[in-house]
């Protein structure tokens, strides 16, 4: 397995590893499902911002179809931590692993990969947002992130309220 910037023509494959974690999980508080005109985008957005990653498998013929027919297990993407200006350096981070894919190591590899992007702006402090869901947690600890706090409440789906731990990786200093 190996790591790579997102391209557009991975929509397919990213749509198809994200869309099922919204309708089925709480871990991404989305409530609608991405058409393949908003995964593009979203891409599109991505690459002009904030790294994504996918990981691409060079093994067998597990994970979806991205560029170039190439198996993409799960990505990986930082986004802004909030919008106003001392939020800059800070940004979040977020996992999806085909699920078929789960038990491969993709995720640890998407996960280390996007606290320490190659072409990163300098990002300091990275947090990671999670719901309940036990298996985000424990890749987040498994990437040296660690839990600072839990907002309780904080979102709501499935008709029912949902908490968020707070995970942070502290980028060591590169000065």
């Amino acid at each position: 397995m190996r790591t790579r910037l997102v391209e557009v023509d991975d929509a397919p494959a990213l749509m198809n590893i994200y869309n099922p974690e919204v309708l089925e999980m709480s871990v991404s508080f989305d409530l609608v499902t991405r058409t393949l005109a908003d995964q593009e985008a979203w891409i599109r957005t991505h690459l002009a911002t904030h790294p994504c990653i996918v990981a691409v498998n060079e093994e067998d013929d597990l994970g979806e179809v991205g560029a170039r027919g190439e198996k993409i297990l799960g990505f990986a993407v930082v986004s802004p931590f909030r919008s106003r200006p001392a939020y800059a350096s800070s940004v979040e981070n977020s996992v999806y692993v085909c699920r078929s894919a789960r038990a491969a190591g993709s995720a640890s590899d998407c996960c280390a990969n996007s606290s320490r992007p190659p072409r990163s702006p300098i990002p300091h402090p990275h947090r990671a947002h999670r719901g309940r869901e036990r298996g985000s947690i424990r890749l987040h600890e498994k990437c040296d992130f660690k839990l600072v706090g839990t907002e309780i409440e904080i979102g709501r789906k499935y008709g029912r309220w949902l908490d968020v731990v707070e995970y942070q990786y502290v980028v060591p200093d590169r000065h």
